[in-house]
């Protein structure tokens, strides 16, 4: 659908990824369109799955879950059946909060969030505990300076 989008639909997304919770008026206005012809665009991007959920940004910090550790992961194994199992047990953990197959040095980079070293022990014994895995490596985060950014779309809306 990329290729049908045009500036509207690009100006919806990016006032839709800063607040998603504004009503479809403010969005209308926002956006120089018709309460029912945003409704309509917004359906349709739904529908060819530009936009998959809506959502709200929490406060980690507030919500006792301050540490963020990035975990790269190295393996041996790289057939479909090891990785279809590997992906299912690490979708379970719900501590991992992204999940990517990367390029490089690594196989597997990890995003984990929970409320300190203790709870993120108990995470690396459950990513550990039914997949075998060559390296983990674990990296803490300090401090978030930029963190769940908007995709930046206004080049394409220009």
């Amino acid at each position: 659908m990329t290729n049908k989008l045009d500036k509207i639909d690009f100006r919806i997304l990016e006032a839709m990824q800063r607040d998603s919770s504004q009503s479809q008026r403010s969005l209308a206005e926002k956006v120089g369109l018709s309460q029912n012809a945003c409704w309509r665009r917004i359906k349709a991007l739904e529908e060819a799955g530009v936009i998959r959920q809506h959502t709200v940004i929490l406060d980690r910090n507030r919500l006792g879950a301050g540490l963020v550790v990035f975990v790269m992961i190295r393996t041996r194994h790289h057939s479909t059946e090891w990785l279809n199992t590997f992906s299912d047990h690490v979708s379970s953990i719900p501590e991992v909060v992204d999940f990517f197959r990367i390029g490089g040095e690594y196989d597997y980079m990890l995003k984990v969030v929970t409320r300190d070293m203790n709870s993120y022990d108990t995470v690396y014994r459950r990513l550990i505990e039914s997949v075998e895995l060559e390296t983990v490596t674990s990296v803490f985060a300090m401090e978030a300076i930029e963190e769940q950014r908007p995709i930046a779309l206004g080049h394409r809306s220009a």
